[in-house]
């Protein structure tokens, strides 16, 4: 059923809302420059990886010594993110099966060998375009809480509990809470777990 559900909605989501992606790929080239779409490898169901498509929200990046993230986002790239736009592009990964609409959020394949064995479940379901612990904070939770929140996902996961999931994610994008952490121009870095 959530694999229907997750094919159904990425290809509707993706022709109703082909105009706003269209009209968003353009901002980004006239406002970024190219590449319009920011593409990384990412761990998704079972650690495999895959590669996450999103729209650019950063100018381009340079060797290790250029400018942080923080220095890198722009004005239109919040935008981007406070709103979610630059999250559309992953409908194209919900249809290959690579993502679901709901499950824990795809974190950097650089995180896998520092979780903890009960942290490392959250990669026991697909990775979601939205989910438990961004509808309970976002970018705004402690480490420990977000991942902790991802387990109790998927312990817990049914339709029911995503439509809820889904419906609490309109809420929290329109308030737009939670983008960002602190200083930081998305989330704090996962540096692991205390000892």
């Amino acid at each position: 059923m959530k694999r229907t559900f997750d094919l159904l909605a990425s290809a509707a989501g993706l022709l109703i809302l082909s105009p706003v992606l269209a009209i968003v790929a353009l901002l980004v080239k006239f406002r970024l420059g190219g590449p319009v779409l920011f593409r990384q490898n990412r761990p998704g169901l079972g650690g495999r990886e895959f590669t996450l498509a999103k729209f650019r929200t950063m100018t381009s990046a340079s060797d290790g010594q250029g400018p942080s993230d923080e220095e890198r986002m722009t004005d239109f790239g919040r935008t981007l993110r406070s709103t979610s736009l630059d999250e559309l592009p992953e409908l194209w990964n919900v249809l290959k099966g690579e993502m679901s609409i709901v499950g824990p959020r795809p974190l950097l394949t650089e995180y896998l060998p520092l979780y903890s064995e009960r942290q490392s479940r959250r990669h026991e379901v697909r990775p979601g375009l939205t989910g438990w612990a961004q509808v309970n904070g976002r970018n705004d939770l402690p480490w420990p809480d977000r991942l902790e929140m991802d387990v109790w996902y998927v312990d817990n996961h049914s339709f029911w509990l995503d439509m809820k999931i889904i419906g609490k994610t309109f809420g929290k994008v329109l308030s737009r809470e939670g983008v960002s952490q602190g200083d930081n121009a998305t989330v704090e870095y996962f540096a692991g777990n205390e000892s």
